[in-house]
């Protein structure tokens, strides 16, 4: 069935590529994995011709949703989510090179772009365009990147006025539970993106992150899972040690930096 409606999507003119990506890509899925597609286009599909393609493989469908990058969502008759994202090479080269090439870092999840080029699956590329950009992009991970997102997502977690060990502070004082979550949760999104950076590993993505990082960065904080776990525990059941938990976090990573926190 999917198949079916890849074939269907690439025989459009208007696309130039389709790649799988995701979970599915990289064999780590499982039941619950829905499909993370990516349609590469050179110009606009019509709304009404992509609703009537998924009609006929999709028990349900959201056409056209915007809260990331435009998106069809559905689910197939199958039972089993896709989500299709729809991009134009051109500007996908220009997000990828103000990364890449001119090493901008972002606040969390800033080489993602990257990763989600380099490990997708390439379906359909009759003009070899995926296959270009995946060569260009195919580049050793540059220190001053490495450095710059080191640099602005340290000063996120600490160390200045508006970091978040300041910001989660104050939640705790405020007894808002709320943002609290809000401010660890953006602290996790700053940590992973140095925990990445500092073993040039392109960033996964949202999902199994610790699971990842254990399996593929040589270097980590000491009791690196068991000191996040803690963090999540505390959120849920004890908001009083969150302070403590998320100073743990910021010395031991200080360590493995060799950042002095004196």
């Amino acid at each position: 069935m999917i198949d079916d409606l890849l074939l269907e999507l690439s025989r459009l003119d208007n696309v130039d590529a389709i790649c799988l990506g995701g979970s599915r890509a990289n064999n780590v899925y499982d039941t619950k994995s829905d499909y993370d597609i990516y349609v590469y286009i050179n110009s606009d599909i019509d709304d009404d011709i992509r609703a009537n393609i998924l009609s006929k493989y999709c028990s349900y469908q959201e056409i056209g949703n915007h809260y990331w990058e435009l998106e069809d969502n559905a689910i197939l008759n199958e039972d089993i989510p896709i989500d299709i994202i729809y991009r134009k090479i051109s500007d996908f080269d220009l997000t990828l090179d103000h990364v890449v090439n001119r090493h901008n870092s972002y606040n969390g999840f800033t080489t993602c772009m990257w990763h989600n080029l380099i490990s997708s699956m390439i379906i359909y590329d009759p003009y070899g365009k995926i296959r270009q950009l995946k060569d260009k992009y195919n580049i050793e991970y540059s220190d001053e990147l490495k450095n710059n997102i080191i640099e602005r997502n340290y000063h996120l977690l600490t160390g200045k006025l508006p970091s978040y060990d300041v910001q989660i502070s104050k939640a705790i004082s405020r007894n808002d539970r709320v943002n609290l979550i809000s401010r660890c949760n953006a602290f996790m999104e700053s940590y992973f993106d140095i925990i990445f950076a500092m073993n040039k590993i392109k960033h996964p993505g949202e999902k199994r992150l610790v699971e990842f990082a254990l399996n593929n960065c040589l270097k980590l904080p000491d009791d690196f899972k068991k000191n996040i776990d803690k963090l999540y525990d505390d959120l849920l059941t004890n908001t009083v040690d969150v302070n403590k938990d998320v100073e743990v976090i910021i010395n031991n990573l200080s360590k493995c930096l060799n950042i002095s926190k004196d």
